[in-house]
């Protein structure tokens, strides 16, 4: 485990026209801390933290937020603190014309991780 305790988040943004990459800033036992750099039109999917929450702040840009499995949507901006709860659907699509920057802290780091399916969140809907 790492000493370190501050970070210069904008060492860790990963421009990509692939899928965004999920760049890991730091890591224990207690959280991971990830930064990401969502392009206009690229997405993170829907998916569930099974055993663990995972907060966003967002940094810059906009998005549409997934709440739900079927694709439900919120808006989200440079400015908000998003919130998913144990087990609670979330995801992204950068709807905007500028990159969606955020960082991630997911807890614990064992939180585990599942695309939204029927079958996999039917009980955490």
């Amino acid at each position: 485990m790492s000493t370190d305790r501050i970070f210069n988040s904008s060492k860790f943004f990963q421009p990509t026209d692939g899928e965004p990459v999920r760049s890991v800033v730091t890591e224990s036992k207690d959280a991971v801390v990830v930064a990401w750099f969502i392009k206009p039109g690229q997405k993170i999917p829907a998916h569930i933290h099974p055993n663990g929450q995972d907060t966003w702040t967002i940094l810059t840009g906009k998005g549409e937020y997934y709440l739900d499995k079927v694709g439900t949507t919120q808006p989200i901006m440079a400015g908000d603190v998003v919130v998913a709860h144990t087990g609670c659907v979330h995801g992204v699509f950068n709807s905007g014309d500028k990159p969606l920057v955020f960082i991630s802290v997911v807890s614990p780091a064992d939180a585990g991780y599942q695309l939204a399916s029927a079958d996999s969140l039917a009980v955490h809907l």
